[in-house]
This record gives structure tokens, sequence and C-alpha cells, in this order.
């Protein structure tokens, strides 16, 4: 499954070219993320144009040794540049600093991480939890549960309002997709 999903996500013309570029990206623990993945797929599925849809590209870093504003900063701009001609908007994130936001901005604790990994696991949506680069799909939860579009809280990541208000939007742009507000264990969904 992992093989058709990384088939299914590099449809998307973006994806790809990111993948290309990769290199030239330039980040440790680097992942593309999100969205653009698990957009793509649902779009697939639908059969709309693989790009339609997804609002941002997102980008996961791990970089324990600057925590600093200013250098993740500097890092969104420089995949700015390398990818500027595609026209789309990136998003990038320090891993290693999220634990010291999160709560201002969502208004929940967030324990610290160790790696781009684990902010992939703590998705508000299980089925969500995806990433690709170059060398690896990582799906911490298996594919099924995204192929099926069942969107169900992520006991992870257990916050109820920002599951219910996430989990509407994407059902509003896919209404095929199901919203089950009862979680599970994660152990559960692997296949």
């Amino acid at each position: 499954m992992q093989a058709k999903f990384r088939a299914d996500v590099l449809h998307n013309s973006h994806n790809a070219q990111i993948i290309e570029r990769w290199d030239a990206l330039n980040l440790t623990d680097g992942w593309l993320v999100a969205g653009c993945l698990f957009q793509t797929v649902w779009n697939v599925l639908s059969g709309e144009p693989p790009e339609s849809k997804i609002k941002d590209y997102d980008f996961f870093y791990f970089d324990p040794a600057d925590l600093s504003e200013a250098t993740e900063s500097a890092v969104q701009r420089h995949v700015e540049t390398v990818l500027a001609d595609l026209g789309i908007t990136v998003e990038v994130a320090n891993q290693a600093r999220v634990h010291l936001w999160y709560e201002a901005h969502f208004g929940h604790s967030y324990s610290a991480l160790s790696s781009a990994k684990e902010g992939i696991d703590r998705f508000l949506i299980p089925g969500t939890c995806v990433g690709i680069n170059p060398d690896e799909v990582y799906a911490p939860n298996g594919l099924e549960l995204l192929y099926k579009g069942t969107l169900t809280p992520n006991p992870l990541t257990p916050h109820k309002s920002l599951f219910a208000e996430k989990a509407a939007s994407y059902q509003q742009r896919w209404p095929w997709l199901s919203i089950s507000a009862t979680e599970q264990p994660l152990h559960e969904f692997k296949t």
C-alpha cells in the first residue's frame, strides 16, 4: 500500500517537483507532510485534479541545536526560494521547537518532540498522519483510514474541538469522508 500511496501523491505535480528538488531543500530529518499528501489522495479518489483544494505544502524538519524562530524563518525562506517557480504556499516547521509555541496558538500543552516523525504522529486525525521524503513513506497508523476516508480523533492529540473543526473542514471539501468522534486505540488502525 505504501507504493500506491507514493504513486498517488506524486500524481500531484507539485509534490513530484518537491521530491525531485529534495536535496536542494537541505532539511535535517526532513519530511513533506500533511494536506498536500492526504488531500492529493482524496482528490485522486474523487476524480478531481490532484492539486485541487490544497491550501499549502507543509514541511517538517528537526533541528534541536537551534530552536530560534529566526532560524526557522530562514529555513522557510530557503524552501520558498527553491520552490518559488511552483507558485505554491509552503509552511516549514522545526518540530524541535513546536512545544515552545503550540499552547499559545492552539490552547493546549504540547510536550517536546525527539524527531520530526513524532510531529507526524500527533496530527489530529490518525488517517492523516503521513509523511514522505525521497527515501521513505511514513504512515504510523497505516493507510487504510486515509483511503477509506475515515476521520477519527487521534488519542495522542485528544483535542476534541480542534478535531471537530478540522474534520468538518475536510468533509466540506470532500463530502464522501466520514467522521467518527470516537477515539480508538491506534494499534487498531494499523494494517
